[in-house]
């Protein structure tokens, strides 16, 4: 397992910050974001690897470091904590952190309730 340090920086952030970290969280077994825009991914692919997945869904003016790095590192007002890639339908014991979410809630025969109205 390799331990890489992903940075971006995002020439329109507000369009795709949140597909460029659900792609960072998906491209490896755990995860950890000690910065905003910086990651830590643990992987078993490639420096390459990891940049063909994430190039796809950058823009041409967008930033990108991927490198591999030790698992040292001097931090100061923040720290890292590593969380494991989620899984669908994968059950999580109670002795973790990590919160496994349903895929999709069922569908309720109910009504939905109409919007309220302003006075």
């Amino acid at each position: 397992m390799r331990t890489y340090l992903i940075s971006y920086d995002l020439a329109k952030p507000h369009l795709i910050k949140h597909v460029v970290a659900q792609a960072i969280m998906a491209a490896g077994h755990s995860w950890a974001r000690p910065l905003e825009q910086t990651w830590y991914v643990r992987s078993e692919e490639s420096e390459e690897a990891l940049e063909a997945k994430l190039t796809r869904i950058l823009d041409s003016e967008d930033g990108l470091l991927i490198q591999r790095v030790k698992d040292e590192a001097i931090l100061t007002n923040t720290s890292i904590r590593w969380f494991k890639q989620r899984q669908a339908g994968v059950e999580i014991n109670g002795d973790t952190n990590i919160i496994a979410f349903p895929i999709a809630k069922p569908v309720s025969d109910e009504p939905e309730l109409p919007f309220a109205e302003a006075c």
